[in-house]
């Protein structure tokens, strides 16, 4: 018999009510030969209900669901998700839906068949489909990669891609400790110190409008840059 290879899915959720449902749906409905999944939920403290949706219609279907006492962040989320996982490979999945659970295999792949030890997705790699939004968001986001890409010597094309995927053992020989959106470059810097072995794969984005609930703004920005230069050049 081949053996089955457990995935945990890392989903930090906050205030993400209209989506959390759809999101854990579509995690549920992707199939690969020789792989399980696990549903790790952490709710971020939310004040819409999201938690009252994944205790009420999703308690029978989520593997782990855990919540905040208070809102620390995406990374703070990722980081209890990260404990409690069991899975030999993590997967990071935003809750709003931005970006496709269809898409795993594409992630999982490289590290299934022992080429990769980290997967990043890209936006801008390939030619998957992407929904055209803010301008100065690209513009910001290449900016971002590349002074990360200059201080960490590998050529990324979307280091604030929000699809990573990890060897669990990798994930965790590394010392976290960003607790919002700075876990992006603070990540990436991390696993390159490590010198394994990085992968970069093209996904399809669904980008959400502010209207429509996005939440990293110019401040998260500036996070990111300091986060760039603090765990590159301080450690």
């Amino acid at each position: 018999m081949h053996k089955t290879t457990r995935v945990s899915i890392l989903i930090p959720a906050f205030n993400e009510v209209r989506t959390i449902e759809a999101v854990v749906n579509a995690v549920r409905a992707v199939r690969m030969d020789g792989v399980s999944f696990e549903i790790v939920v952490v709710d971020d403290a939310s004040t819409d209900g999201t938690d009252d949706v994944c205790r009420k219609l999703l308690g029978g279907v989520l593997d782990v669901f855990e919540r905040q006492p208070e809102n620390r962040g995406k990374g703070a989320a990722i980081r209890r998700a990260l404990e409690v996982a069991s899975g030999e490979i993590v997967l990071i999945q935003d809750a709003d839906l931005e970006y496709s659970p269809s898409e795993y295999p594409k992630l999982l792949t490289p590290i299934l068949t022992d080429k990769a030890d980290v997967v990043l997705g890209s936006r801008f790699a390939g030619s998957e489909a992407h929904r055209v939004v803010y301008f100065w968001h690209m513009v910001g986001n290449r900016l971002l990669t590349l002074l990360s890409n200059v201080l960490t010597d590998i050529n990324l094309t979307d280091m604030e891609c929000g699809h990573k995927a990890f060897r669990t053992d990798v994930l965790r020989s590394v010392q976290l400790t960003e607790n919002s959106f700075g876990f992006e470059p603070e990540v990436v810097a991390k696993v390159a110190k490590l010198k394994c072995r990085i992968y970069e794969v093209g996904v399809s984005y669904y980008g959400r409008t502010y209207a429509e609930g996005k939440k990293i703004g110019v401040k998260d920005g500036f996070r990111a840059l300091y986060a760039i230069a603090k765990h590159n050049l301080l450690g």
